[in-house]
């Protein structure tokens, strides 16, 4: 199945679809590609450090005492009040974390959504992290379906390599988009492929380990997210024209 054009929807949209893309990798990894040992898990990107990425804030408890002035009775004043009118799909995107049991992470994959890439901040948050990923010995693939930004004039790969080195890296005419599968480690390796709209995903190596790895299911779970993606928004996306 061809890649789509998802600058033609909206980020809610295409969050939905990344959630049960996710979704269908974890499935597919656990079903029979990890090897016995290993085990993938959908987690929620939470912003702290990788040795934490399980951790959630635990939610505020109605026995708690009370404390301090209600908002809603007087509400804090400044001279200016800012706030985000949109909704942070960034912060509520899931990842697919590859565990060597219950514990050690070796591999992480993240779909990366227009929240990531909608602010200066947005996109060093997300290649930081990346980064420190690496640099931790954790390995990594990245699937980039949105054309790149003025934040990422080379695309997304380049961004995450520049923090570890500069190497030269130049997507060709016609193929926005970036596949990128990166061994971990004090001297990072990247396997990257650059694709465009109509394109098949590549079935690029998700390492378990500097010797291991299996192929990503990415066409297949592609195919089966769209599967079930609602039959209006296909039509945005697929009807020339439209979005």
């Amino acid at each position: 199945m061809p890649i789509h054009n998802w600058t033609r929807v909206g980020a809610g949209d295409f969050h939905h679809f990344h959630q049960r893309w996710v979704g269908a990798i974890g499935d597919s990894l656990n079903g029979g590609l990890l090897p016995p040992g290993y085990m993938a898990m959908v987690e929620q990107v939470t912003g702290r450090p990788i040795p934490d990425v399980v951790t959630l804030q635990a939610r505020e408890s109605k026995d708690w005492p009370e404390g301090g002035i209600a908002v809603a009775e007087a509400p804090p004043t400044a001279r200016v009040i800012a706030r985000m009118e949109r909704i942070n799909y960034a912060r509520r995107a899931d990842r697919v974390v590859i565990r060597h049991g219950r514990g050690k992470v070796v591999a992480i994959i993240e779909i990366v959504s227009p929240g990531n890439k909608e602010s200066r901040h947005a996109i060093r948050s997300f290649v930081e992290k990346a980064a420190d990923i690496l640099s931790q010995g954790i390995n990594l693939l990245v699937v980039d379906l949105f054309p790149p930004t003025p934040r990422d004039p080379q695309g997304i790969h380049k961004a995450i390599w520049d923090e570890l080195g500069d190497e030269p890296f130049e997507a060709p005419p016609g193929k926005p988009f970036i596949v990128a599968s990166y061994l971990g480690g004090d001297i990072p390796t990247a396997y990257v492929e650059s694709v465009g709209i109509g394109d098949p995903l590549p079935s690029l190596p998700i390492f378990l380990s500097e010797t291991r790895y299996i192929p990503a299911p990415l066409e297949a779970t592609y195919q089966e997210a769209w599967a079930v993606y609602p039959a209006m928004l296909k039509e945005l996306i697929e009807t020339p024209g439209k979005g």
